[in-house]
């Protein structure tokens, strides 16, 4: 049974703190982090829960809950505290001795806040959600929630296509959050103010009439006989029958986080991140991220010194990500990293980057950024192993263009690279996948030719491409489990048999299994909300953890929830898409023209290259029209000096 919610805000942590001895890892449930927020409850009037829903570890260095953390609790009369997934051996004494979902902050019962926001990155998430759903008391469906439960509100980028967990949502924001979470503050501080009238449907509905959040039970979904969706329309008045994305202009007002969280436990990333602009126009057609977050918007180079500066001073990290999708693709990118590299390099502050593009890198670039670290591996993306399924999903490098950028690296000292790949994309063929490990050959023998050693080591890591909406790729089929497996093994047998070069190539790759499920969850619509349950139901759990993820799980609840409606888990993954099909998240608004995105689609198939539109006349995409946006580029005309502290 689910643990009851106090309704009082009171600290669990006498209950808690007696299980802790009990479980692994027990200081990722203590919070007390350095930067953490704890405000006086009875001070504010709407209360905000966030999750990022993954373990500790995983969570809280997510970028977006620690930005939309600090800017809430800005804000008077408002706070917000964070939540985590918790580990099996903890959900399991908590259930036990009846202790809910608690936040880390303040250990107060989720199931007393205002709001439960969710970030979700990944679909793989959507379990741990009813975990935490059902610790906190709170009702698993949307449709049995009272007055007093709170609003549960999901963001990130997989709500962009929430129909999946429509049953178990209130609502969703898709977009940027910064200035979304203070309207919805604005309307629910309203809400309450006048004596909460008209109960929890009309704050919904209050919510959805903004235009920029998404109730889901405010809209009926009606299907075909063959099994796809005929329409999805409005079921209230005043409620759009589109649902507009938000998106911040002016990075420089929006400098978060300002004291980033410094972890108790070891994390994925022990370092302070700097968001040095957002969006992508490189326009790779598989690239969900790069395509809903347009237009390019660039934070100036002394935003972002400031923002390192005051980051540093507080958390006394020693490693500084400048993070973007593509963040060499930075108008200043060479003077943001000089510039740094300058200032810090008494303190001994290291750089970091993302995942470097094979055409942006340059040995000066790199040069600073390791200029005050270590000089560890260097990583790219090539995406694909075949100039033609290069071209089919955009990414305009030539292997000529890798072997000369790896040629200046391995000549200037660096001994490790790792290249990054998929597999299941758009027309591909064994032959194209095969390439992989000529070029990954072509690679370690240009290393051994310019450095004259034999220590070279090139990486190859590949993941199974899946689909997703708001892509010129969401039409696409996906490879099923089988196939991508059968293609994987090929490469490995071919890369192992390599005598001259095989043991320098390091290969690594998921089998699959988890992508069919990762798809299933992309481009899902309301009826999977049964088969996510029933996998919660038998055990599902932190399904992007390979330890925990079970394939077979899936596709027997699947199987089982799907058989009435006459679709099965092909029917969602590897069956291809028509441009007349209504698609579950077309009623959802990215900017993107759902035109443009076909066309795009077209020039796939023909394996036509578009160009980046920072550099060109605009394709039309639609985003900066529909949105009322523009790309914000440099340069600014200004250098990064040192800081100069006035008194």
């Amino acid at each position: 049974m689910p643990a009851e919610a106090s309704p009082a805000a009171e600290s669990v942590f006498p209950q808690l703190e007696a299980l802790l001895p009990h479980v692994q890892k027990p200081i990722q449930y203590v919070g007390g982090e350095l930067n953490s927020t704890v405000k006086e409850w009875a001070s504010c009037d709407v209360r905000w829960a966030l999750m990022y829903p993954d373990a500790y570890e995983v969570g809280l260095p997510n970028q977006g809950v620690m930005i939309l953390y600090e800017v809430l609790n800005e804000q008077q009369g408002v706070l917000a505290e964070r939540t985590y997934s918790v580990w099996p051996d903890l959900e399991e004494l908590m259930r036990e001795h009846s202790v809910p979902q608690f936040t880390v902050d303040s250990h107060r019962p989720v199931g007393a806040f205002d709001v439960f926001g969710l970030s979700f990155s990944t679909e793989l998430g959507y379990t741990n959600m009813l975990t935490a759903l059902d610790l906190a008391g709170i009702p698993l469906e949307a449709k049995d929630r009272g007055i007093d439960d709170p609003i549960v509100l999901a963001g990130g980028h997989a709500a962009f296509n929430p129909e999946p967990i429509a049953d178990f949502i209130d609502c969703a924001v898709i977009g940027d959050g910064e200035q979304a979470v203070l309207e919805v503050t604005a309307i629910i501080r309203a809400w309450k103010a006048e004596g909460r009238p008209g109960g929890r449907e009309e704050l919904l509905l209050r919510l959805s009439k903004t235009g920029g959040v998404y109730v889901p039970a405010f809209y009926d979904v009606e299907y075909l006989p063959d099994g796809r969706i005929a329409r999805v329309v409005p079921n209230r008045s005043g409620v759009p029958w589109r649902v507009s994305k938000h998106t911040v202009m002016d990075l420089d007002e929006w400098p978060y986080p300002k004291q980033p969280l410094v972890p108790l436990a070891e994390t994925v990333h022990e370092r302070m991140s700097v968001e040095i602009f957002r969006g992508c126009t490189r326009g790779c057609r598989f690239c969900q991220a790069g395509m809903i977050t347009r237009p390019v918007r660039e934070r100036s180079i002394t935003g972002i010194g400031e923002m390192v500066d005051k980051g540093l001073k507080a958390t006394g990290f020693e490693e500084v990500g400048l993070l973007s999708l593509s963040s060499a693709d930075h108008t200043e990118i060479a003077d943001v990293a000089k510039g740094l590299a300058d200032r810090y390099e008494e303190d001994k502050i290291g750089l970091s980057l993302p995942s470097t593009r094979v055409d942006a890198f340059n040995i000066d670039l790199a040069n600073e950024l390791t200029r005050n670290g270590r000089r560890s591996g260097l990583t790219f993306a090539p995406e694909g192993g075949s100039e033609r399924i290069r071209k089919v999903i955009n990414k305009m490098v030539s292997e000529d263009d890798l072997i000369r950028t790896v040629a200046t690296a391995y000549g200037n000292g660096w001994r490790q690279v790792k290249l990054y790949f998929m597999c299941g994309l758009p027309t591909e063929t064994d032959d194209d996948v095969l390439q992989i490990a000529d070029m990954a050959t072509r690679v370690i023998a240009k290393g051994r030719e310019v450095s004259g050693s034999g220590d070279i080591r090139c990486t190859v890591s590949i993941g199974g491409f899946v689909p997703k909406p708001h892509t010129p790729f969401q039409w696409a089929p996906q490879l099923s489990a089988e196939e991508t497996d059968a293609r994987l093994q090929k490469l490995r047998d071919k890369i192992r048999g390599d005598k001259k070069y095989g043991r320098s190539i390091g290969f690594r790759y998921h089998d699959g299994k988890p992508g069919i499920v990762e798809g299933l969850l992309s481009r899902g619509d309301r009826r999977l909300g049964a088969v996510i349950r029933a996998v919660y139901d038998d055990g599902g759990r932190f399904d992007g953890w390979r330890e925990h993820f079970s394939y077979d799980r899936w596709m027997a609840c699947a199987d089982k929830t799907l058989e009435p409606t006459g679709v099965d888990v092909d029917w969602y993954t590897t069956r291809e898409r028509g441009y007349e099909e209504v698609l579950p998240w077309d009623h959802l608004d990215s900017g993107l023209d759902k035109e443009w995105l076909w066309e795009d689609w077209q020039d796939a198939l023909d394996e036509t290259e578009v160009d980046d539109c920072r550099w060109t006349p605009c394709f039309d995409c639609g985003v900066c029209p529909a949105m009322d946006t523009e790309i914000q580029v440099g340069p600014t005309g200004k250098k990064l000096l040192p800081l100069t502290v006035i008194k």
